[in-house]
């Protein structure tokens, strides 16, 4: 069972279950708390729910007359996964448990602004909620294993089992695969050195006004090219030094409280910082984010270049992949004969929203084989470089329903998602035969999926 299929059906059965409750005595509603269902041993309290929508509300997810009804009926599940995981004498270790501790209370403290703001959301200190999740995640982990053997049992199709299930499923049930485009490039980069002394000479002159008593957040205002940032002076929140480039967290973690940075470049541009405010692993800082420019002289220099590579392509002097080859400089690609490769699922077909706008913008235009005019685009890193490039179509894949001579990896897929789903479904409902289970009259107005065993 691959991992996208464990994340596909894990998800919808755990996201509402584990957000780790308040352990308190009474809910966000204000009534006493008290359990509203049983599930073999385990106990599901009212707070467990009221938290979780509080949990949900507080990511900006909707929540509507049925929630809570979700909620339950999800954590019913939950705890039939959970139970069988004991009797099966499943374990996990406690370096898993804190591991995910720790990641969820980062996600909720960035979430909140820091650790200040979650303790007072959850009005209690930090380490009494790492307490609290502890056994909440242990749970959680256990569910997990037990999933993933409930997928170790689902059977493996042979070839002709997907193919005669691909012939028996009506068109309309069957994926449809999008456009997909094969292309080559050759690419020239601007002149990198000197677009990076102006900005560092820029920041530099910046810094100066900064020691010199000039206000930091006023000079971010005027010249931060961090859109997400600079309207508010630069100023960052209070966020876990995880989501930054390591370049930066670094830079950032080794000030002092008001101490402004040397110069430091990230693949978003150079930065300079000013720290605010650290917690542990959490900080506060201004910066300002300037990012390289080039000159029209850059890309007229470039262009003149592709433009004569292009050239002696078309006129057979030289091959496309001999030309990639001998003057890309994308090293990623040049070595392939100029072969793009979709970094993130590993194949030279991409689908028009893996592209860069300013390739599909090209190509879109284009017929089979042939090349395109030198243009402007950005790097494949997402960083928003500017490259130049020339580019060639080598392939373009209609959209269609998915066949089994074609798409046999979709087609498997596929068909591994169904028979996962049906496994996680037929073992709930064989557990619920089993299982005492008893709702509090409190939901009996829900409408569950599952009715006959959830009253």
């Amino acid at each position: 069972m691959n991992k996208r299929v464990i994340s596909i059906l894990v998800a919808p059965l755990l996201a509402m279950f584990f957000a780790p409750g308040l352990g308190a005595q009474t809910y966000s509603g204000g009534l006493i708390d008290k359990s509203v269902a049983i599930v073999g041993n385990d106990v599901i309290l009212l707070s467990d729910i009221e938290q979780e929508v509080r949990m949900m509300q507080a990511y900006g997810n909707v929540v509507d007359n049925n929630t809570r009804c979700q909620i339950l009926e999800n954590m019913v599940s939950a705890k039939l996964f959970l139970t069988q995981a004991r009797l099966d004498s499943l374990t996990v270790t406690d370096e898993q448990v804190k591991e995910q501790v720790n990641a969820r209370l980062n996600q909720v403290m960035n979430s909140l602004g820091g650790e200040k703001e979650t303790e007072e959301y959850f009005k209690k200190p930090i380490y009494k909620i790492k307490e609290d999740w502890t056994e909440t995640f242990n749970e959680q982990l256990l569910i997990q294993q037990m999933q993933q053997k409930v997928y170790s049992d689902i059977p493996k199709l042979t070839p002709a089992e997907i193919k005669k299930k691909s012939e028996e499923t009506p068109a309309e049930d069957l994926p449809v695969i999008p456009t997909k485009y094969k292309l080559r490039q050759i690419v020239l980069y601007p002149d990198k050195e000197t677009a990076a002394m102006v900005v560092k000479e820029k920041l530099l002159d910046l810094r100066e006004r900064v020691l010199a008593g000039e206000k930091f957040t006023s000079l971010a205002r005027l010249y931060s090219q961090d859109p997400g940032s600079a309207s508010r002076g630069g100023e960052l929140g209070m966020r876990s030094k995880t989501i930054y480039w390591p370049q930066f967290s670094d830079a950032a973690m080794s000030l002092k409280v008001g101490q402004v940075s040397q110069i430091v470049e990230t693949p978003d541009g150079f930065h300079i910082i000013q720290m605010i405010e650290k917690s542990g692993d959490m900080f506060n800082a201004r910066h300002i984010l300037i990012k390289p420019t080039y000159t029209a002289t850059d890309r007229n220099k470039a262009f003149a270049r592709l433009d004569s590579i292009r050239t002696a392509i078309l006129e057979n002097k030289v091959t496309f992949d001999v030309a990639a080859w001998n003057n890309s400089e994308d090293f990623k690609t040049r070595t392939n004969g100029g072969m793009m490769v979709d970094e993130y699922t590993g194949s030279s077909s991409f689908e028009k929203d893996r592209l860069n706008p300013a390739d599909y913008a090209v190509i879109k235009e284009m017929e089979v084989g042939e090349i395109s005019e030198p243009f402007e685009s950005l790097d494949t890193e997402g960083n928003g470089h500017t490259i130049y490039k020339i580019v060639r179509l080598d392939e373009v894949t209609p959209s269609h329903v998915a066949t089994f001579e074609t798409d046999y990896d979709t087609l498997v897929e596929m068909t591994n998602e169904e028979n996962a789903r049906a496994a996680i479904d037929n073992f709930v409902k064989e557990k619920k035969k089993t299982t005492h289970i008893k709702i509090d009259p409190l939901f009996s107005g829900c409408k569950f999926v599952d009715e006959n065993n959830l009253r």
